[in-house]
């Protein structure tokens, strides 16, 4: 009993493997403003590196706020990860905006910002076709491996169809628990142990 006890955090490795349009999700214990208890979505994974955005940390301001050609577009934006605060980026589900590249079925990625603008204030885009982040996750070469060895991440799914609907609050539980057996036990496990 007391092995088992031992052994139930560690991550039973699954034969799942990063792949864009797959997410990591953060073991219970992961540290950090950006990663604590995140759901990362993968929008690139070579062996050159790894991008992603964090899907579950919104910022406490809107795009009209935040980004000047926005103003009176007010969608939220999240924390895409620690890599180029500074920059918007965006994933969506228009194939009608110019320039932006599928990364999965019916999800793309970036594209023209100046006709995605035009739009957005046309009311063209709304809200649950489109996700912005300030900055992303950005992994080198083997960094991301390393990290999935020392097991601070699993791999999971969310589906497409729910990518941009799924509300905050509750989605690390959501991904945690989707993996079923032990996981189901991590996703209810609290985040400052002292308070169980």
């Amino acid at each position: 009993m007391e092995k088992e006890f031992q052994d139930l955090f560690q991550i039973r490795h699954n034969d799942d493997r990063v792949e864009v349009g797959k997410v990591l999700i953060a073991e219970p214990f992961l540290e950090g403003k950006y990663f604590n208890r995140s759901v990362v979505y993968m929008v690139e994974h070579d062996p050159s590196g790894s991008v992603g955005f964090v899907l579950n940390k919104p910022l406490p301001y809107t795009t009209s706020e935040l980004v000047k050609e926005l103003e009176g577009v007010y969608f939220p934006v999240y924390i895409g990860g620690p890599v180029e605060r500074n920059q918007l980026y965006y994933i969506h589900r228009r194939n009608d905006i110019p320039d932006s590249e599928e990364i999965a079925k019916g999800i793309y990625w970036g594209g023209d910002f100046k006709a995605l603008t035009e739009m957005l204030k046309a009311g063209k885009v709304l809200e649950g076709e489109i996700r912005f982040f300030a900055g992303y996750s950005g992994w080198t070469d083997s960094q991301l491996e390393n990290e999935l060895q020392e097991n601070s991440w699993m791999v999971g799914t969310i589906p497409t169809d729910t990518l941009f609907t799924i509300p905050n609050e509750g989605l690390w539980e959501q991904a945690m628990s989707s993996l079923g057996g032990r996981y189901k036990l991590w996703a209810n496990f609290p985040e400052d142990p002292i308070l169980n």
